[in-house]
């Protein structure tokens, strides 16, 4: 290590549960927050400057909140329960209603992945209601796009990233499987594009770096395994990183594509050079799984920060390597 590893710069409480999804929006307006959703189905929206939560919303009749993000062109959000149920929520001027719904089907714990095509238009992926399959829809008007079923059998699909080349306009999908492998998809033509074995257990969550066509993904062993996506689009294992402890919740790029973390079972998050894969600090403060890690979108990178929730129902939030640190 190149330095003594921090301490959280503060720590929010009160959830009531544990953290399994944090989302940042910082971008706009006058007040950064932080969107956290627990394991009792409630959504708390933290102000960032007082530190407290600013509003309080329920809306999963009690199931586990999974996944959490907005809708950039509406400052929407959207929330994935386990009671399977996708809620779009309008918290404009005081409010806090749902406006609409989807029914996904799916009692798992793969989150959704969300991508913006256009001014006010949306592709939502999101597990289906059979073990393997992988359901697209437009937002907001739900017309469905494409159902994702691989041709063997793979068990139940454990992650997704929806994203869009800079060269094209066909949306790709990475799904990651019970066993441990990697699918990249064509959304537009409904087929598999290249598959690996990434893992000999099951895929628990991967992130990618759409600018450097590049991804990495944990599951429940001591090992990262990361991978490139190359010109024909096949993808490609690369390095892999060895823990300490085994199991990996969470992974998360910062978007200036430095810094990789990752949320451990071992109540560690740890923080990587996302170039070369170098450990560069592990933070130690929870006292139980680390569940969920975000980095926030700052677009001052001196504030930018990293949040890490927990099984303990705390979320601390670190300030790491803002700027001239050494991360290559």
């Amino acid at each position: 290590m190149s330095r003594p590893a921090p301490s959280p710069i503060y720590t929010l409480r009160g959830a009531g549960g544990p953290l399994n999804t944090l989302h940042f929006s910082c971008h706009g307006g006058d007040t950064p927050i932080l969107f956290s959703g627990s394991g009792k189905g409630v959504i708390h929206i933290w102000n960032l400057n007082s530190r407290r939560a600013e509003k309080i919303v329920e809306g999963h009749s009690g199931s586990s909140v999974i996944w959490l993000s907005t809708l950039q062109s509406t400052d929407a959000l959207i929330s994935q329960g386990r009671d399977m149920q996708v809620c779009l929520w309008d918290l404009r001027e005081g409010r806090n209603e749902v406006v609409d719904n989807v029914w996904t089907g799916s009692v798992g714990f793969c989150q959704c992945s969300l991508l913006e095509t256009g001014p006010g238009n949306n592709l939502l992926a999101f597990a289906g209601q059979q073990t393997e399959e992988i359901r697209i829809i437009e937002l907001p008007s739900k017309s469905p796009v494409c159902t994702l079923v691989p041709d063997t059998k793979l068990g139940m699909v454990m992650c997704i990233k929806l994203w869009q080349p800079d060269s094209g306009s066909r949306p790709l999908l990475l799904a990651g499987y019970e066993d441990g492998s990697l699918l990249l998809w064509d959304v537009t033509q409904r087929s598999k594009l290249s598959q690996a074995k990434a893992h000999p257990e099951p895929v628990m969550c991967l992130t990618f770096d759409t600018k450097r066509l590049r991804g990495i993904s944990g599951s429940s062993e001591k090992k990262l395994s990361s991978w490139i996506l190359d010109r024909q689009d096949n993808l490609q294992l690369q390095d892999c990183v060895t823990l300490v402890n085994p199991g990996v919740s969470q992974l998360c790029i910062r978007e200036d594509g430095k810094l990789l973390a990752s949320a451990g079972w071992d109540h560690r998050v740890r923080v990587f050079s996302w170039k070369k894969l170098r450990p560069l600090a592990v933070l130690q403060y929870h006292t139980d799984m680390v569940l969920s890690v975000a980095f926030s979108d700052h677009q001052d990178p001196k504030q930018r920060l990293l949040a890490a929730g927990s099984k303990d129902q705390r979320i601390s939030l670190w300030s790491i390597y803002n700027e001239g640190a050494d991360t290559g």
